[in-house]
């Protein structure tokens, strides 16, 4: 078979099985790009903010997500798929990837922690990934900045 044409098949059957996933887990378009739906949100016992939040997210083969931010430590947990290459700005302006994914002996890590305030992205170029974010404390769309498309952290 031409590799062209095995390539494009595998594609198609990884955005199948992608969009599979997406209606098994009840998953909605995210505003940064992918999919998510909350899991879990900690009571906040008369608190204004939750103490902790999560959702599940999936992000389909090729895409990206929009630099964003919010202003909790979150954590990064990969589930299943293919390595996901989380983006995330240090503070001297560098940008730190890791390769969130299941094979640890090849270099991925299976959980990495955005800290507060950092600027992050995520690119899924080996295929669709499954992970999951906890928020500490909780996720609030008042702490999240989105930026404008095409938008990426200036570098030193």
């Amino acid at each position: 078979m031409n590799p062209i044409l095995r390539r494009v098949q595998a594609g198609g059957r990884q955005l199948n099985e992608a969009r599979a996933i997406i209606e098994k887990l009840g998953l909605a378009a995210h505003p940064e790009g992918g999919w998510y739906r909350e899991t879990w949100r900690a009571s906040a016992e008369g608190e204004s903010r939750s103490p902790g939040t999560g959702i599940l997210f999936l992000l389909e083969a090729g895409k990206r997500s929009h630099w964003h931010r919010v202003d909790a430590d979150e954590l990064w947990l990969w589930h299943a798929g293919s390595p996901l290459d989380l983006l995330i700005e240090e503070p001297d302006r560098a940008i730190e990837p890791v390769l969130l994914g299941g094979d640890v002996l090849a270099g991925q890590v299976p959980q990495a922690r955005v800290p507060a305030g950092r600027w992050q992205a995520t690119e899924a170029s080996r295929g669709w990934g499954l992970v999951s974010c906890v928020v500490v404390p909780g996720f609030d769309f008042a702490g999240f900045e989105l930026a404008a498309p095409g938008w990426a952290p200036p570098r030193v």
